[in-house]
């Protein structure tokens, strides 16, 4: 068995979804537009695709599942103050002064996600 998608619920998903789009460089697929009740960003092979299916109730409890993002081309806090300026925020931040740690974010929505070091931080 392999995951074809990551399921997430939203209250709206197409700007959820381009918000994720703009975040990971993975399109938007192409037949998804404004109002619809899915909508999915296309991640590159064997990756999951990231699902967004619209719900009625906001969110109002911690998630049960969360994604850890390595960074490719930047360190960790590079990539932590570009999704700031994307629209994310930082809920917790667990780094130390050593340089380990990492940092709990909130989408547009609320869900929380990690930003962890990249390869080469932990090279």
């Amino acid at each position: 068995m392999i995951p074809r998608h990551l399921t997430i619920d939203a209250a709206d998903p197409y700007q959820l979804a381009v918000f994720w789009s703009t975040a990971t460089g993975w399109p938007v697929s192409a037949i998804d537009q404004p109002g619809d009740d899915e909508v999915l960003v296309e991640a590159p092979a064997p990756l999951p695709g990231l699902l967004f299916i619209a719900v009625p109730e906001r969110k109002s409890v911690k998630n049960r599942v969360h994604l850890d993002w390595v960074p490719d081309e930047r360190t960790r806090d590079e990539e932590v103050e570009r999704l700031l300026t994307l629209g994310a925020t930082i809920h917790e931040d667990h780094r130390t002064p050593e340089g380990p740690g990492w940092v709990t974010m909130h989408d547009p929505e609320g869900n929380e996600f990690c930003i962890e070091r990249s390869a080469a931080e932990r090279a």
